[in-house]
Protein backbone atom coordinates (compact mmCIF):
# COMPACT_ATOMS: atom_id res chain seq x y z
CA UNK A 1 0.00 0.00 0.00
CA UNK A 2 1.06 3.26 -1.10
CA UNK A 3 -0.24 5.21 2.96
CA UNK A 4 1.88 5.80 5.67
CA UNK A 5 0.67 4.28 9.45
CA UNK A 6 -0.61 5.68 11.85
CA UNK A 7 -3.20 7.09 9.32
CA UNK A 8 -4.42 10.62 9.71
CA UNK A 9 -8.50 10.17 10.05
CA UNK A 10 -9.18 11.45 6.87
CA UNK A 11 -6.53 9.31 5.37
CA UNK A 12 -7.78 6.03 6.80
CA UNK A 13 -11.67 7.15 5.54
CA UNK A 14 -10.47 7.17 2.53
CA UNK A 15 -8.39 4.05 2.12
CA UNK A 16 -9.38 0.85 0.52
CA UNK A 17 -8.34 -2.43 2.46
CA UNK A 18 -9.37 -5.58 0.01
CA UNK A 19 -9.14 -9.00 1.66
CA UNK A 20 -8.49 -11.88 0.37
CA UNK A 21 -7.25 -14.28 3.39
CA UNK A 22 -3.63 -14.37 2.21
CA UNK A 23 -1.97 -10.61 2.25
CA UNK A 24 -3.12 -8.89 5.62
CA UNK A 25 -0.30 -6.77 7.47
CA UNK A 26 -0.02 -5.95 11.01
CA UNK A 27 0.31 -2.16 8.87
CA UNK A 28 -3.26 -2.81 6.89
CA UNK A 29 -4.96 -4.01 10.44
CA UNK A 30 -3.90 -0.94 12.15
CA UNK A 31 -5.64 1.30 8.96
CA UNK A 32 -9.16 -1.15 9.39
CA UNK A 33 -8.75 0.27 12.88
CA UNK A 34 -8.26 3.58 12.39
CA UNK A 35 -11.23 4.07 10.31
CA UNK A 36 -10.08 2.69 6.09
CA UNK A 37 -12.92 0.90 4.16
CA UNK A 38 -12.88 -2.47 3.69
CA UNK A 39 -13.75 -4.64 0.79
CA UNK A 40 -13.57 -8.46 -0.51
CA UNK A 41 -11.04 -9.74 -3.49
CA UNK A 42 -13.59 -11.50 -6.29
CA UNK A 43 -12.00 -14.69 -5.62
CA UNK A 44 -13.63 -14.96 -2.07
CA UNK A 45 -17.05 -15.75 -3.44
CA UNK A 46 -15.87 -18.77 -5.37
CA UNK A 47 -13.74 -20.29 -2.20
CA UNK A 48 -16.84 -19.43 -0.04
CA UNK A 49 -19.23 -20.91 -2.15
CA UNK A 50 -17.28 -23.96 -3.09
CA UNK A 51 -17.03 -24.93 1.34
CA UNK A 52 -20.51 -23.57 2.02
CA UNK A 53 -21.85 -26.25 -0.85
CA UNK A 54 -19.61 -29.39 1.22
CA UNK A 55 -21.46 -28.19 4.40
CA UNK A 56 -25.19 -27.97 2.68
CA UNK A 57 -24.54 -31.78 1.42
CA UNK A 58 -23.62 -33.31 4.73
CA UNK A 59 -26.78 -32.08 6.18
CA UNK A 60 -28.28 -33.52 3.16
CA UNK A 61 -27.24 -36.32 3.18
CA UNK A 62 -27.29 -36.73 7.41
CA UNK A 63 -23.77 -36.94 8.01
CA UNK A 64 -22.87 -35.74 10.89
CA UNK A 65 -20.48 -33.14 12.13
CA UNK A 66 -18.73 -31.30 15.12
CA UNK A 67 -20.41 -27.81 15.42
CA UNK A 68 -22.94 -28.22 12.52
CA UNK A 69 -25.21 -30.93 13.80
CA UNK A 70 -23.90 -31.40 16.90
CA UNK A 71 -23.30 -29.62 20.51
CA UNK A 72 -20.10 -28.09 21.27
CA UNK A 73 -16.89 -28.76 23.17
CA UNK A 74 -18.17 -31.34 26.18
CA UNK A 75 -21.40 -31.33 23.95
CA UNK A 76 -20.02 -32.60 20.98
CA UNK A 77 -21.72 -36.01 21.53
CA UNK A 78 -25.29 -34.19 21.10
CA UNK A 79 -26.67 -34.93 18.25
CA UNK A 80 -29.29 -31.96 16.93
CA UNK A 81 -31.85 -32.36 14.66
CA UNK A 82 -32.04 -30.43 11.45
CA UNK A 83 -34.96 -28.57 12.24
CA UNK A 84 -32.74 -26.90 15.17
CA UNK A 85 -29.85 -25.98 13.04
CA UNK A 86 -30.55 -22.48 13.17
CA UNK A 87 -31.12 -21.78 17.08
CA UNK A 88 -28.09 -24.03 17.92
CA UNK A 89 -26.14 -21.36 15.92
CA UNK A 90 -27.91 -18.26 18.01
CA UNK A 91 -27.81 -20.62 21.01
CA UNK A 92 -23.81 -20.69 20.85
CA UNK A 93 -23.42 -16.85 20.07
CA UNK A 94 -25.81 -15.94 23.07
CA UNK A 95 -24.55 -18.28 25.16
CA UNK A 96 -21.10 -17.41 24.70
CA UNK A 97 -20.71 -13.60 25.10
CA UNK A 98 -19.75 -13.87 28.57
CA UNK A 99 -16.91 -11.62 28.72
CA UNK A 100 -16.10 -9.33 31.70
CA UNK A 101 -14.41 -6.18 32.42
CA UNK A 102 -14.77 -2.79 30.92
CA UNK A 103 -15.02 -2.95 27.09
CA UNK A 104 -12.13 -2.84 24.51
CA UNK A 105 -12.10 0.23 22.16
CA UNK A 106 -13.65 0.72 18.82
CA UNK A 107 -10.32 0.31 17.18
CA UNK A 108 -9.87 -3.18 18.29
CA UNK A 109 -13.57 -4.07 17.72
CA UNK A 110 -13.03 -2.82 13.90
CA UNK A 111 -9.65 -4.85 13.72
CA UNK A 112 -11.25 -7.78 15.30
CA UNK A 113 -14.13 -7.60 12.62
CA UNK A 114 -11.71 -7.31 9.48
CA UNK A 115 -9.11 -9.96 10.89
CA UNK A 116 -12.42 -12.83 11.45
CA UNK A 117 -13.72 -11.60 7.77
CA UNK A 118 -10.30 -12.38 6.51
CA UNK A 119 -9.79 -15.65 8.10
CA UNK A 120 -13.27 -16.59 6.37
CA UNK A 121 -12.15 -15.51 3.01
CA UNK A 122 -9.59 -18.49 2.94
CA UNK A 123 -13.07 -20.87 2.08
CA UNK A 124 -12.36 -23.18 4.45
CA UNK A 125 -15.10 -22.34 7.12
CA UNK A 126 -18.38 -23.44 5.32
CA UNK A 127 -19.74 -19.78 6.01
CA UNK A 128 -21.50 -18.12 2.71
CA UNK A 129 -20.42 -14.83 1.36
CA UNK A 130 -23.33 -12.87 2.91
CA UNK A 131 -22.28 -13.95 5.98
CA UNK A 132 -18.98 -11.93 5.54
CA UNK A 133 -20.50 -9.21 3.88
CA UNK A 134 -22.74 -8.67 6.33
CA UNK A 135 -19.46 -7.97 9.13
CA UNK A 136 -18.05 -5.90 6.33
CA UNK A 137 -21.07 -3.93 6.47
CA UNK A 138 -21.19 -3.40 9.69
CA UNK A 139 -17.43 -2.35 9.83
CA UNK A 140 -17.86 0.14 6.74
CA UNK A 141 -21.07 1.63 8.35
CA UNK A 142 -19.34 2.32 11.35
CA UNK A 143 -20.72 0.01 13.93
CA UNK A 144 -18.82 -1.41 16.22
CA UNK A 145 -20.58 -4.16 19.07
CA UNK A 146 -19.02 -3.83 22.78
CA UNK A 147 -16.75 -6.47 23.28
CA UNK A 148 -15.79 -7.06 27.02
CA UNK A 149 -12.07 -6.92 27.46
CA UNK A 150 -11.57 -10.46 29.57
CA UNK A 151 -13.44 -13.95 29.25
CA UNK A 152 -10.93 -15.65 26.82
CA UNK A 153 -8.99 -18.10 26.95
CA UNK A 154 -7.29 -18.48 23.84
CA UNK A 155 -8.18 -22.13 22.53
CA UNK A 156 -11.33 -22.83 21.30
CA UNK A 157 -10.65 -19.16 19.57
CA UNK A 158 -11.16 -16.10 21.59
CA UNK A 159 -14.95 -17.42 22.30
CA UNK A 160 -16.30 -14.89 24.35
CA UNK A 161 -14.97 -11.52 22.95
CA UNK A 162 -15.78 -13.04 19.26
CA UNK A 163 -19.16 -13.71 20.27
CA UNK A 164 -19.89 -10.22 21.43
CA UNK A 165 -18.56 -9.02 18.30
CA UNK A 166 -21.56 -11.53 16.39
CA UNK A 167 -24.03 -10.76 18.70
CA UNK A 168 -23.99 -7.13 17.29
CA UNK A 169 -24.69 -8.64 13.90
CA UNK A 170 -27.50 -10.98 15.10
CA UNK A 171 -29.38 -7.60 16.02
CA UNK A 172 -28.46 -8.60 19.78
CA UNK A 173 -26.57 -6.86 22.34
CA UNK A 174 -24.91 -3.14 22.48
CA UNK A 175 -22.80 -1.19 19.64
CA UNK A 176 -20.94 1.63 19.70
CA UNK A 177 -22.54 4.05 16.83
CA UNK A 178 -21.96 7.90 15.83
CA UNK A 179 -20.24 8.20 19.11
CA UNK A 180 -22.73 6.74 21.51
CA UNK A 181 -23.58 3.60 23.05
CA UNK A 182 -26.39 2.12 21.51
CA UNK A 183 -28.82 -1.23 20.92
CA UNK A 184 -27.49 -3.21 17.67
CA UNK A 185 -31.15 -3.53 16.65
CA UNK A 186 -31.18 0.66 16.35
CA UNK A 187 -28.02 0.98 14.75
CA UNK A 188 -28.84 -1.85 12.21
CA UNK A 189 -31.57 -0.16 11.19
CA UNK A 190 -30.51 3.29 11.16
CA UNK A 191 -27.98 2.21 8.41
CA UNK A 192 -30.39 0.11 6.83
CA UNK A 193 -29.53 -3.36 7.36
CA UNK A 194 -30.93 -6.48 8.81
CA UNK A 195 -29.85 -8.65 11.66
CA UNK A 196 -28.21 -11.35 10.32
CA UNK A 197 -29.68 -14.96 10.75
CA UNK A 198 -26.87 -17.43 10.74
CA UNK A 199 -27.18 -20.97 9.29
CA UNK A 200 -25.71 -24.37 9.78
CA UNK A 201 -22.35 -23.96 10.94
CA UNK A 202 -21.84 -20.18 10.37
CA UNK A 203 -22.03 -19.10 14.40
CA UNK A 204 -19.28 -21.65 15.56
CA UNK A 205 -17.14 -19.97 12.59
CA UNK A 206 -17.65 -16.79 14.10
CA UNK A 207 -15.85 -17.36 17.08
CA UNK A 208 -13.49 -19.99 16.45
CA UNK A 209 -10.20 -18.20 16.37
CA UNK A 210 -7.43 -16.41 17.09
CA UNK A 211 -8.97 -12.77 16.28
CA UNK A 212 -9.15 -10.83 19.29
CA UNK A 213 -6.06 -11.58 20.60
CA UNK A 214 -4.38 -11.04 17.10
CA UNK A 215 -6.24 -8.02 17.23
CA UNK A 216 -5.14 -6.59 20.42
CA UNK A 217 -1.64 -7.80 20.12
CA UNK A 218 -1.59 -6.42 16.45
CA UNK A 219 -2.13 -2.87 17.15
CA UNK A 220 0.13 -2.73 19.94
CA UNK A 221 2.49 -4.09 17.75
CA UNK A 222 1.92 -1.63 15.55
CA UNK A 223 2.71 0.89 17.67
CA UNK A 224 5.58 -0.94 18.80
CA UNK A 225 7.21 -0.20 15.51
CA UNK A 226 7.56 3.43 15.73
CA UNK A 227 8.86 3.10 19.55
CA UNK A 228 11.43 1.23 18.03
CA UNK A 229 12.52 3.54 15.97
CA UNK A 230 12.02 6.70 18.15
CA UNK A 231 14.34 4.63 20.65
CA UNK A 232 17.24 4.88 17.98
CA UNK A 233 16.90 8.79 17.44
CA UNK A 234 15.89 9.67 21.31
CA UNK A 235 19.32 7.00 22.26
CA UNK A 236 21.02 9.22 19.85
CA UNK A 237 19.88 12.15 21.44
CA UNK A 238 21.30 11.20 24.80
CA UNK A 239 24.62 10.09 23.11
CA UNK A 240 25.18 13.78 22.09
CA UNK A 241 24.39 15.07 25.37
CA UNK A 242 26.18 13.51 27.17
CA UNK A 243 29.22 13.55 25.08
CA UNK A 244 29.64 10.11 23.79
CA UNK A 245 31.68 8.75 21.18
CA UNK A 246 30.56 7.59 17.57
CA UNK A 247 33.19 4.70 17.99
CA UNK A 248 30.65 2.46 19.26
CA UNK A 249 29.10 2.10 16.34
CA UNK A 250 31.67 1.74 13.98
CA UNK A 251 30.42 -0.94 10.95
CA UNK A 252 33.57 -3.05 11.58
CA UNK A 253 32.14 -3.83 15.32
CA UNK A 254 28.86 -4.64 14.08
CA UNK A 255 29.86 -6.66 11.08
CA UNK A 256 32.01 -9.18 13.40
CA UNK A 257 29.04 -9.72 15.70
CA UNK A 258 26.49 -11.33 12.91
CA UNK A 259 23.52 -10.12 14.51
CA UNK A 260 21.41 -8.35 11.51
CA UNK A 261 19.08 -6.35 13.75
CA UNK A 262 22.01 -5.05 15.38
CA UNK A 263 23.80 -3.96 12.46
CA UNK A 264 20.40 -1.37 11.23
CA UNK A 265 20.60 0.02 15.17
CA UNK A 266 24.46 0.48 14.43
CA UNK A 267 23.76 2.17 10.98
CA UNK A 268 21.07 4.59 12.29
CA UNK A 269 22.72 5.61 15.04
CA UNK A 270 25.57 6.19 12.77
CA UNK A 271 23.49 8.72 10.52
CA UNK A 272 21.71 9.99 13.39
CA UNK A 273 24.97 11.37 14.71
CA UNK A 274 26.61 12.38 10.94
CA UNK A 275 27.48 15.87 10.81
CA UNK A 276 27.06 16.60 14.79
CA UNK A 277 29.93 19.57 15.96
CA UNK A 278 29.17 18.44 19.51
CA UNK A 279 30.25 14.77 18.71
CA UNK A 280 33.38 16.09 16.76
CA UNK A 281 33.73 18.49 19.50
CA UNK A 282 35.22 15.96 21.90
CA UNK A 283 37.28 13.70 18.99
CA UNK A 284 40.25 13.79 20.88
CA UNK A 285 39.12 13.46 24.56
CA UNK A 286 40.68 11.54 27.04
CA UNK A 287 37.46 9.17 27.54
CA UNK A 288 38.01 5.48 26.80
CA UNK A 289 34.62 3.88 27.11
CA UNK A 290 31.07 5.32 27.20
CA UNK A 291 28.47 3.53 29.94
CA UNK A 292 27.34 0.31 28.87
CA UNK A 293 23.76 2.25 28.04
CA UNK A 294 25.66 3.79 25.73
CA UNK A 295 28.28 2.06 24.35
CA UNK A 296 25.84 -0.95 24.17
CA UNK A 297 22.98 0.63 22.31
CA UNK A 298 23.01 -1.21 19.20
CA UNK A 299 23.50 -4.52 20.74
CA UNK A 300 20.47 -4.20 23.37
CA UNK A 301 17.81 -2.25 20.85
CA UNK A 302 19.66 -4.59 18.07
CA UNK A 303 18.23 -8.00 20.31
CA UNK A 304 14.87 -6.02 21.13
CA UNK A 305 14.10 -5.46 17.48
CA UNK A 306 14.81 -8.91 16.81
CA UNK A 307 12.29 -10.44 18.94
CA UNK A 308 10.01 -7.98 18.41
CA UNK A 309 10.58 -9.15 14.24
CA UNK A 310 9.75 -12.23 15.82
CA UNK A 311 6.44 -12.03 17.02
CA UNK A 312 5.08 -9.75 14.23
CA UNK A 313 6.22 -13.27 11.63
CA UNK A 314 4.05 -15.18 14.18
CA UNK A 315 1.26 -12.83 14.50
CA UNK A 316 1.07 -12.16 10.79
CA UNK A 317 0.66 -15.45 9.29
CA UNK A 318 -1.83 -15.75 11.76
CA UNK A 319 -3.86 -13.21 10.73
CA UNK A 320 -3.91 -15.06 7.30
CA UNK A 321 -4.39 -18.35 8.28
CA UNK A 322 -7.31 -20.82 8.80
CA UNK A 323 -7.78 -20.51 12.47
CA UNK A 324 -11.73 -22.62 12.44
CA UNK A 325 -12.58 -25.86 13.76
CA UNK A 326 -14.21 -28.05 12.14
CA UNK A 327 -12.29 -27.15 8.57
CA UNK A 328 -14.25 -27.77 5.47
CA UNK A 329 -12.88 -28.94 2.39
CA UNK A 330 -14.14 -29.20 -0.78
CA UNK A 331 -13.09 -32.54 -3.27
CA UNK A 332 -10.97 -30.70 -5.20
CA UNK A 333 -8.57 -30.64 -2.14
CA UNK A 334 -8.81 -34.58 -1.17
CA UNK A 335 -6.43 -37.08 -2.60
CA UNK A 336 -8.31 -39.08 -5.24
CA UNK A 337 -7.95 -42.21 -2.83
CA UNK A 338 -9.82 -39.49 0.04
CA UNK A 339 -12.63 -38.65 -3.04
CA UNK A 340 -13.72 -42.32 -3.31
CA UNK A 341 -14.07 -42.31 1.30
CA UNK A 342 -15.51 -38.67 1.21
CA UNK A 343 -17.72 -37.95 -2.28
CA UNK A 344 -18.92 -34.65 -0.70
CA UNK A 345 -15.64 -33.08 0.46
CA UNK A 346 -14.20 -33.46 4.33
CA UNK A 347 -15.07 -31.87 7.33
CA UNK A 348 -11.87 -32.63 9.89
CA UNK A 349 -12.13 -31.74 13.60
CA UNK A 350 -8.96 -30.13 14.59
CA UNK A 351 -7.04 -27.80 16.59
CA UNK A 352 -6.55 -24.61 14.15
CA UNK A 353 -7.75 -22.34 16.92
CA UNK A 354 -4.85 -22.53 19.86
CA UNK A 355 -3.25 -19.61 20.04
CA UNK A 356 -0.02 -20.81 21.56
CA UNK A 357 2.08 -19.09 18.53
CA UNK A 358 0.06 -15.54 18.56
CA UNK A 359 0.67 -16.23 22.73
CA UNK A 360 4.20 -17.01 22.23
CA UNK A 361 4.62 -14.35 20.03
CA UNK A 362 3.13 -11.73 22.23
CA UNK A 363 4.95 -12.72 24.87
CA UNK A 364 8.58 -12.68 23.31
CA UNK A 365 7.43 -8.88 22.39
CA UNK A 366 6.79 -7.91 25.85
CA UNK A 367 10.10 -9.30 26.87
CA UNK A 368 11.77 -7.59 23.91
CA UNK A 369 10.68 -4.29 24.41
CA UNK A 370 11.42 -4.26 28.47
CA UNK A 371 14.95 -4.11 26.85
CA UNK A 372 14.50 -0.93 25.66
CA UNK A 373 13.10 0.64 29.04
CA UNK A 374 15.12 -0.42 31.10
CA UNK A 375 18.13 1.29 29.34
CA UNK A 376 16.25 4.50 28.32
CA UNK A 377 15.53 4.70 31.90
CA UNK A 378 19.63 4.11 32.67
CA UNK A 379 20.51 6.27 30.09
CA UNK A 380 17.81 8.68 31.66
CA UNK A 381 19.57 8.42 34.98
CA UNK A 382 23.05 9.66 33.60
CA UNK A 383 21.56 12.34 32.17
CA UNK A 384 20.44 13.50 35.50
CA UNK A 385 23.14 12.53 37.15
CA UNK A 386 25.49 15.73 37.14
CA UNK A 387 28.41 13.57 35.24
CA UNK A 388 29.61 14.79 31.93
CA UNK A 389 29.96 18.69 32.35
CA UNK A 390 25.93 18.57 32.82
CA UNK A 391 24.01 20.22 35.86
CA UNK A 392 22.48 18.01 38.52
CA UNK A 393 19.10 17.27 37.43
CA UNK A 394 19.59 19.63 34.06
CA UNK A 395 18.60 22.69 35.72
CA UNK A 396 20.13 26.21 37.28
CA UNK A 397 20.17 27.18 40.92
CA UNK A 398 19.94 23.13 41.80
CA UNK A 399 19.07 22.60 45.16
CA UNK A 400 16.71 25.47 44.96
CA UNK A 401 15.52 23.90 41.42
CA UNK A 402 14.75 19.81 41.63
CA UNK A 403 14.41 20.39 37.70
CA UNK A 404 13.78 17.14 36.58
CA UNK A 405 14.73 14.76 39.22
CA UNK A 406 11.78 13.35 39.46
CA UNK A 407 11.23 12.50 35.78
CA UNK A 408 13.84 9.45 36.49
CA UNK A 409 11.75 8.20 39.16
CA UNK A 410 8.44 8.16 36.93
CA UNK A 411 10.84 5.78 34.65
CA UNK A 412 12.04 3.62 37.10
CA UNK A 413 8.39 2.84 38.28
CA UNK A 414 7.34 2.08 34.36
CA UNK A 415 10.50 0.28 34.21
CA UNK A 416 9.56 -2.10 36.96
CA UNK A 417 5.93 -2.36 36.51
CA UNK A 418 7.08 -3.85 32.35
CA UNK A 419 9.43 -6.15 34.62
CA UNK A 420 6.41 -7.14 36.16
CA UNK A 421 4.06 -7.50 32.85
CA UNK A 422 7.11 -9.00 31.18
CA UNK A 423 6.50 -12.33 32.79
CA UNK A 424 4.83 -14.81 29.92
CA UNK A 425 1.04 -15.44 30.48
CA UNK A 426 1.91 -18.72 27.64
CA UNK A 427 3.92 -20.92 29.97
CA UNK A 428 0.60 -21.56 32.14
CA UNK A 429 -2.84 -23.27 31.22
CA UNK A 430 -5.95 -23.72 32.91
CA UNK A 431 -8.21 -26.46 31.14
CA UNK A 432 -12.12 -25.77 30.38
CA UNK A 433 -15.52 -27.67 29.39
CA UNK A 434 -15.32 -30.20 32.20
CA UNK A 435 -11.78 -31.03 30.57
CA UNK A 436 -12.14 -31.49 27.17
CA UNK A 437 -10.82 -28.14 26.68
CA UNK A 438 -7.33 -29.17 28.97
CA UNK A 439 -4.87 -26.82 27.27
CA UNK A 440 -5.44 -23.31 26.52
CA UNK A 441 -2.69 -20.86 25.64
CA UNK A 442 -4.30 -17.69 27.58
CA UNK A 443 -2.79 -15.34 24.46
CA UNK A 444 -5.55 -12.94 25.50
CA UNK A 445 -3.64 -11.78 28.32
CA UNK A 446 -0.59 -12.09 26.84
CA UNK A 447 -2.16 -9.11 24.26
CA UNK A 448 -2.90 -7.15 27.06
CA UNK A 449 0.42 -7.26 28.88
CA UNK A 450 1.82 -5.94 26.01
CA UNK A 451 -0.36 -3.25 24.90
CA UNK A 452 0.45 -1.91 29.04
CA UNK A 453 4.24 -2.40 28.05
CA UNK A 454 3.50 -0.62 25.05
CA UNK A 455 1.81 2.25 26.64
CA UNK A 456 4.64 2.31 29.21
CA UNK A 457 7.97 2.30 27.09
CA UNK A 458 6.27 5.17 24.94
CA UNK A 459 6.70 7.40 28.63
CA UNK A 460 9.86 6.04 29.62
CA UNK A 461 11.42 7.19 26.29
CA UNK A 462 9.24 10.30 26.60
CA UNK A 463 11.35 10.71 30.04
CA UNK A 464 14.44 10.46 28.23
CA UNK A 465 13.66 12.09 25.21
CA UNK A 466 12.61 15.22 28.00
CA UNK A 467 16.14 15.00 29.51
CA UNK A 468 18.26 14.47 26.72
CA UNK A 469 16.66 18.00 24.70
CA UNK A 470 17.19 19.73 27.80
CA UNK A 471 20.92 18.27 28.41
CA UNK A 472 21.42 19.61 24.64
CA UNK A 473 20.53 23.40 25.94
CA UNK A 474 23.72 23.17 27.83
CA UNK A 475 26.11 22.34 24.69
CA UNK A 476 24.74 25.62 22.94
CA UNK A 477 26.41 27.42 20.50
CA UNK A 478 27.57 24.03 19.39
CA UNK A 479 25.41 22.10 16.70
CA UNK A 480 23.64 18.93 16.52
CA UNK A 481 23.59 16.83 13.62
CA UNK A 482 21.22 17.84 10.90
CA UNK A 483 18.35 14.86 11.68
CA UNK A 484 18.86 15.43 15.37
CA UNK A 485 18.51 19.48 15.18
CA UNK A 486 14.75 17.91 13.15
CA UNK A 487 13.82 15.92 16.37
CA UNK A 488 14.93 18.93 18.49
CA UNK A 489 12.97 21.08 17.13
CA UNK A 490 9.82 18.48 16.83
CA UNK A 491 10.34 18.41 20.92
CA UNK A 492 10.07 22.01 21.28
CA UNK A 493 7.24 23.28 19.70
CA UNK A 494 5.76 21.08 22.53
CA UNK A 495 8.03 20.81 25.39
CA UNK A 496 10.00 24.20 26.08
CA UNK A 497 13.03 24.36 27.75
CA UNK A 498 13.27 24.16 31.50
CA UNK A 499 14.11 27.49 32.64
CA UNK A 500 12.92 26.80 36.44
CA UNK A 501 10.60 24.36 38.01
CA UNK A 502 7.40 23.29 36.46
CA UNK A 503 5.52 20.21 36.49
CA UNK A 504 6.77 17.66 34.63
CA UNK A 505 3.42 15.73 33.82
CA UNK A 506 2.07 17.83 30.62
CA UNK A 507 5.75 17.91 29.11
CA UNK A 508 5.91 13.71 29.41
CA UNK A 509 2.50 13.89 28.34
CA UNK A 510 3.32 16.16 25.05
CA UNK A 511 6.66 13.76 24.63
CA UNK A 512 4.60 10.56 24.37
CA UNK A 513 2.23 11.72 22.01
CA UNK A 514 5.37 12.99 19.54
CA UNK A 515 6.89 9.31 20.11
CA UNK A 516 3.22 7.64 19.65
CA UNK A 517 2.42 9.86 16.48
CA UNK A 518 5.43 9.20 14.76
CA UNK A 519 6.04 12.85 14.65
CA UNK A 520 9.79 12.44 16.09
CA UNK A 521 10.37 9.91 13.59
CA UNK A 522 9.01 11.57 10.47
CA UNK A 523 10.95 14.62 11.19
CA UNK A 524 14.16 12.89 11.46
CA UNK A 525 13.03 11.22 7.90
CA UNK A 526 12.63 14.48 6.78
CA UNK A 527 15.79 15.10 6.72
CA UNK A 528 17.79 11.84 6.18
CA UNK A 529 15.18 9.39 4.60
CA UNK A 530 13.97 6.45 6.08
CA UNK A 531 15.38 4.62 9.44
CA UNK A 532 16.26 0.66 9.09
Amino acid sequence: MSVSYPLTQSAAESANIVLDGHNLTIEMVEAIAQGAKVSLHPRVSEVCAASREVVEQFIGHKLVAYGINTGFGRLANKHIDDEQLQKLQRNLIVSHSSGVGDCVSDAVVRAMMGLRVNSLANGFSGARLELLQALLDMLNHGIAPRVPSHGSVGASGDLAPLAHMALGLLGEGEVSYRGQIVPAAEALAAEGLAPFVLAAKEGLALINGTQFMTAVGGLALARAARVLKAADIIGALTTEAVLGTDTSVHPLLHAVRGQECQRQVAANIRRLLAGSAIVASHKNCARVQDAYSIRCLPQVHGAARSGYNFACDLVQRDMNSVTDNPVVFPVSYLEETERLEHPFGLIMSGGNFHGAPVALALDTAAIALCYIGTISERRCDRLLAGNDGLPPFLVVNAGLNSGLMIVQYAAASLVNENKVLAHPASVDTVPTSAGQEDHNSHGPTSAHKLTSIVSNLEMILACELICACQALETRRPLKSSPPLAAAYAAVREAVPPLEGDRSPHPDIKAAQQIISSGALQRAVEQVIGPLA
